[in-house]
């Protein structure tokens, strides 16, 4: 085992004071380094920041922001002003768009493909079809890639579209709110939908290789907690989510290997940690401090939670001493317990400068010595 996967099998057993595995959460300040000069297309973020090198091998296939759809929808303008074009997504949705620019930044959803069970079956009941010939050749052409992987020890993630994210993507987030009391038939039709390809793709999977670790991108939380009750979450999500994990439980090859479950989202997450653990959650990310997460706390608090996340973006642009304080506050008390991997809470911002990065970077080296 080299020295990358055995740090992320360290962060996964809780090993204490071990090496912290190196990576990030995302980005959106690429475009102004290469601006300024400071990277290029071609430039190693492993030599550049001293990440480890990839330790986790993510199925795919399963969706992730949005359903995994096969075929998608064709992209295409559908208007445009001086400022701005309205574009129909891979996804079905009408987004406004700065005009040349799709990327950096949030859009606005105009429209969802959506609005009835009628429209689901047209629109995108047939693109979940499990076994479309085109989706099984992409999976299987993707295999021999997963088996070696296992073979190296690294980590197998069936990464999923969660069913809230998957259930936003094709209704809007805001008239989704309304279905859950207006429509709950038309819910509960997309969610069969979605066990139906996410337990699939898993079948598929799991005839090649054995899962460590089920990710599923949720974000399903704001600044204040859970977007949706306890109640709707138990009633219209956690159904087909045990029926998806007993199921997968069911296929692996050996009964003793632990099936960590990974819970993706956005904003304040605290409120949902014990919901989710009654269904198996073990693992959770990003921990959006704007939102009010600590992971300080949240350690002291589930000290058998693994924890992706929690570096302040804001800190990260507010210079090196504030990133200096911050570090030391988090990192030698959560390398002590172990199960900890320090990255951005979200996507590194444009406001970030580079040297300040740089800065960051080395200071988490520090820790690793």
């Amino acid at each position: 085992m080299n020295k990358s996967i055995k740090k992320m099998h360290d962060f996964y057993n809780f090993k204490q004071d071990a090496p912290i595995y190196q990576r990030e959460f995302g980005w959106y300040v690429l475009g102004k380094w290469k601006e300024e000069g400071w990277i290029t297309d071609e430039t190693s973020f492993i030599e550049l920041f001293g990440f480890d090198e990839p330790a986790v091998f993510s199925l795919g296939n399963a969706g992730w922001t949005e359903a995994p759809l096969v075929p998608e929808f064709e992209k295409k303008v559908l208007s445009t002003t001086d400022e701005f074009e309205i574009v129909q997504d891979m996804a079905g949705r009408q987004v406004l768009c700065f005009r040349g620019r799709r990327d950096g930044f949030m859009p606005s959803y105009l429209d969802h493909p959506v609005k009835d069970i009628k429209t689901f079956e047209e629109n995108i009941a047939w693109r979940l079809d499990p076994d479309n010939p085109d989706r099984l050749k992409k999976i299987e052409n993707r295999m021999p890639m997963a088996v070696q992987a296992q073979k190296d020890q690294k980590i197998i993630c069936a990464n999923v579209a969660g069913g809230y994210m998957y259930l936003r993507s094709l209704i809007g987030p805001e008239d989704l709110l309304f279905k859950f009391y207006d429509d709950p038939a038309l819910v509960h039709r997309c969610m069969e939908a979605w066990f139906n390809i996410s337990d699939r793709v898993c079948e598929i999977h799991q005839s090649y290789v054995e899962f460590d670790e089920l990710f599923l991108g949720e974000d399903i939380c704001y600044n204040h907690g859970s977007l949706i009750s306890p109640d709707m979450i138990k009633e219209f999500l956690f159904p087909y989510y045990e029926q998806l994990i007993a199921n997968i439980k069911k296929r692996q090859f050996k009964s003793k290997r632990k099936l960590h479950f990974q819970l993706d989202t956005d904003g304040f997450a605290v409120p949902v940690i014990d919901l989710y653990k009654t269904i198996g959650m073990d693992y959770m990310s990003p921990f959006e401090v704007a939102s009010g997460c600590d992971v300080v706390q949240v350690r002291k608090d589930y000290p058998d939670l693994l924890i992706l996340g929690g570096i302040d973006k804001r800190i990260l642009a507010a210079g090196k001493d504030a990133i200096d304080k911050e570090l030391d506050r988090i990192i030698p008390f959560m390398k002590k317990h172990g199960g900890y991997i320090p990255t951005c809470d979200h996507g590194v911002p444009e406001e970030v400068k580079f040297e300040d990065y740089m800065h960051y970077r080395k200071r988490i080296a520090e820790y690793n010595t």
